[in-house]
């Protein structure tokens, strides 16, 4: 039986805000967070794209892209050092897409609770905010793949642990992961075939908030942290004491993708994908994702509404 031991200390969050009270200003290093963002990357008009959206179709404001971004934090998305500017490697990919479509790009920062919603009732033509393809989400949204879905396996930098790629290199750890997320479902089945191959039991450890698993990890009460990946590159960056040492497929035996969302059926959705793989070919997409530090979640090309995750 997988073993679960749940956490809560309130002491131990705190002395771990405690430890990461200057984290933004030492991520500046890796991460610019200005809102001017002088390395921004443009991309050029693609004729293809362009002629694959639909005669019929209306912008929200016509001429411009008009995109929903959840600011949830770095890289993926988070608000610049003004406060009010959303800035990160899904900005920076909107803005691309909006510029090989030859429109304007305004973002409109969005709590993501509120996305499906505002797409469906057409306050913006797309969703750009790390949505995973799933087959629910599919009878609602079409979707056009920009980046693997991906979790991140972060150990200690002195961690003996160099590479956890398969359910047995995970047996017998001590792993920090959300209660009730995607990773958590996947790491119980890995525990599962490690008992069944006579290997020891995952040990999955629950805290309430991001200080307290660090606290943990970084005192040795824990071996790994699971997160998406994106999340903890963030946190390698600015903490320098994680290392990453394995990515897990939020699809798991299969892939998943996180993808542009649009209404179900408009026809935008084959546009942005044309789009998508023009800057692929082209490499602007690359250079988006290695100056947000995240080349492993690249994508060899984007697809249309590809296989999601099953309902579970």
């Amino acid at each position: 039986m997988t073993i679960r031991t749940i956490f809560r200390t309130a002491f131990a969050a705190a002395v771990a805000l405690a430890f990461t009270g200057l984290a933004p200003a030492m991520a500046a290093e890796d991460f610019d967070l200005s809102p001017e963002q002088p390395g921004r990357l443009h991309a050029a008009k693609n004729e293809a794209a362009i002629a694959a959206i639909p005669k019929d179709f209306k912008f929200v404001t016509p001429g411009t892209f008009t995109v929903a971004v959840a600011p949830g934090g770095p890289p993926l998305a988070t608000y610049a050092t003004d406060a009010k500017t959303v800035v990160g490697a899904d900005p920076d990919y909107a803005y691309a897409v909006a510029d090989a479509l030859g429109l304007k790009l305004e973002l409109v920062p969005v709590a993501w609770i509120d996305w499906p919603l505002g797409l469906t009732s057409g306050k913006y033509d797309a969703v750009i905010s790390n949505v995973g393809v799933t087959e629910q989400r599919k009878e609602k949204f079409d979707f056009s793949t920009y980046r693997q879905g991906l979790h991140g396996f972060f150990v200690k930098n002195d961690s003996k642990i160099g590479s956890i790629k398969e359910p047995k290199d995970a047996a017998g750890l001590r792993i920090i992961v959300g209660a009730g997320t995607n990773q958590e479902r996947i790491l119980l089945k890995w525990s599962d075939e490690d008992v069944k191959a006579g290997l020891k039991p995952i040990e999955l450890q629950y805290y309430d908030d991001e200080a307290a698993s660090l606290l943990a990890l970084r005192s040795g009460r824990a071996d790994v942290i699971v997160q998406p990946h994106a999340q903890l590159v963030y946190i390698a960056a600015r903490d320098k004491n994680i290392k990453r040492v394995g990515t897990l497929s939020a699809g798991w035996p299969d892939h998943s993708d996180v993808a542009i969302t649009t209404r179900k059926g408009n026809g935008l959705a084959a546009a942005l994908t044309i789009a998508t793989n023009g800057l692929i070919k082209d490499g602007t997409y690359s250079k988006i994702l290695d100056h947000w530090h995240l080349a492993e979640e690249a994508l060899p090309k984007s697809e249309t509404n590809p296989p999601g995750l099953p309902k579970f």
